[in-house]
């Protein structure tokens, strides 16, 4: 049974910088659900796309894809699936915020901001070289350039954020905390984050 004191908790990270570590660290030290991969099963249901295909377009946008995207807008029998995914994962969110939880990613601070929805937002970070090492540890095929790799995932998701909020992924405004999970490993950040909810809900 969740803790019905904690807050909604949202975790916007760089790839590599430990958003689901330190949300499952969270999740057991404040007894409250989180949500990541499984969040794309409630999308899934919502958008009627399949979970391949959110797994794929449902954090990620490319600068081409989008350019496109606008293009075939201005025709009347063109939907984007990006946007549709992205509606359904707004919808998604909002549901899921009903009750205390952890949410990983997918512009999760700003969708329940615009939504009215009271959250404790993070963004997770770490120096590029300490995100290449564990990405090489992340990835399975040998002959992966883990360099371009990460360089291409972080494009990805800055693109698709700065899409539907019209602000910057990391841009410290739009959060409670930012943490460098490089400086601070994740044990010590779980422990610190945990420290600072507990307290504030204790206000």
């Amino acid at each position: 049974m969740g803790n019905k004191n904690m807050p909604i908790i949202t975790i916007s990270r760089e790839f590599a910088a430990g958003g689901r570590t330190v949300a499952k660290g969270l999740s057991e030290k404040l007894s409250i659900p989180w949500h990541d991969r499984d969040f794309i099963r409630l999308t899934a249901e919502n958008s009627g796309y399949s979970e391949d295909e959110i797994l794929k377009e449902g954090e990620e946008l490319s600068v081409g894809a989008r350019i496109l995207d606008m293009v075939l807008n201005n025709a009347t029998s063109y939907v984007s699936s990006y946007d549709a995914i992205y509606a359904a994962q707004k919808e998604s969110i909002i549901k899921l915020s009903g009750e205390p939880c952890i949410i990983v990613g997918r512009c999760s601070n700003m969708i329940l901001r615009e939504a009215g929805v009271p959250s404790f937002d993070i963004f997770l970070y770490a120096d590029k070289d300490i995100r290449v090492k564990r990405a090489g540890n992340l990835i399975e095929d040998p002959d992966t350039d883990v360099v371009k790799y990460l360089e291409h995932k972080d494009a990805l998701r800055e693109t698709y954020y700065r899409t539907y909020t019209n602000s910057e992924l990391g841009f410290y405004h739009d959060y409670n905390i930012c943490l460098d999970t490089g400086r601070i490993d994740y044990k010590k950040a779980i422990e610190f984050l945990a420290d600072i909810i507990q307290r504030d809900n204790q206000e």
